[in-house]
């Protein structure tokens, strides 16, 4: 069974009347990242559509929209490969026929902080066209990688507050053997930016060693391997509640998120790390 591309939202509708769908929303130049969640789609469902769109609701006006990598015909024969039935390869037009949607999802407080805030609106993009992409396709799961943790508790929370009927579920995030935190954007790395952005999980390492002795402790050990990489420009460090996704308090005990984002030469890095504050 070879895969079949659709670009429109009566099409994909019609085909996949009756079925049970796992959804995996991306914006293309798929990896093995990527590939994991495609995985995990078919043990769920018994048709899974992989949507390709690169949305540009969620990209600022000094972000790299225009440059964002473009590779439909290599996804899609990845995705032929690896036995996916659907892939859903809409056009600017086909989601927006009308322009950019009067009509948006509001991440909240949340949305503005860490990622939010070095990239203003853009979670607010992503949550509309993720909801959109559920009104379309009505899968009863949608799977998202962990790698993106702000977008996983954002979309969590925007299902559970609006009773949307499709489960999300998370894949851990795919690195390669060096540790290194699969990335669309790690193709725009040199070999020299590559080892220096080995910084960001040695950094999430050496947190998750600390956390014993607690939330200083963890973010003085990231910050030292950090500060040690003269390529690697921290844009933020920090360490959130899980359960709501806000920095934790000095005294905070128990599981804990360690944020990173970096830029590496002029490539913009995120990974995170779940860790365990106090003894």
């Amino acid at each position: 069974m070879s895969v079949t591309v659709v670009e429109t939202i009566a099409e994909l509708r019609a085909a996949l009347a009756g079925r049970t769908v796992a959804l995996v929303p991306t914006m293309g130049a798929l990896h093995a990242g990527h590939l994991a969640l495609v995985e995990r789609a078919g043990q769920l469902a018994e048709t899974v559509v992989v949507s390709i769109f690169v949305n540009p609701l969620q990209f600022g006006p000094n972000e790299d929209l225009d440059t964002y990598p473009r590779t439909l015909e290599t996804d899609v024969e990845k995705l032929d490969a690896a036995g996916v039935e659907f892939v859903f390869a809409p056009s600017v037009d086909v989601m927006y026929p009308h322009g950019p949607s009067e009509t948006r999802v509001t991440a909240g407080t949340v949305g503005t902080l860490f990622e939010g805030r070095s990239r203003p609106g853009h979670f607010d993009g992503m949550l509309t066209v993720v909801t959109k992409l559920l009104g379309i396709v009505r899968p009863a799961v949608v799977l998202f990688g962990q790698k993106d943790a702000q977008q996983v508790f954002l979309v969590q929370r925007m299902v559970a507050d609006l009773d949307v009927a499709t489960r999300v579920s998370v894949v851990e995030t795919v690195r390669e053997d060096d540790g290194l935190a699969l990335s669309s954007r790690n193709q725009f790395l040199d070999e020299r930016e590559k080892r220096a952005a080995l910084a960001l999980s040695t950094a999430l390492e050496a947190a998750e060693s600390s956390g014993d002795r607690g939330i200083d402790a963890v973010l003085a050990a990231a910050q030292s391997v950090l500060m040690g990489e003269s390529l690697v420009r921290l844009d933020y460090l920090s360490v959130v509640n899980p359960t709501t996704f806000l920095p934790v308090d000095d005294d905070y005990r128990g599981k804990a998120r360690v944020l990173i984002a970096a830029r590496v030469g002029e490539t913009r890095l995120i990974d995170n790390a779940l860790i365990h504050l106090g003894g």
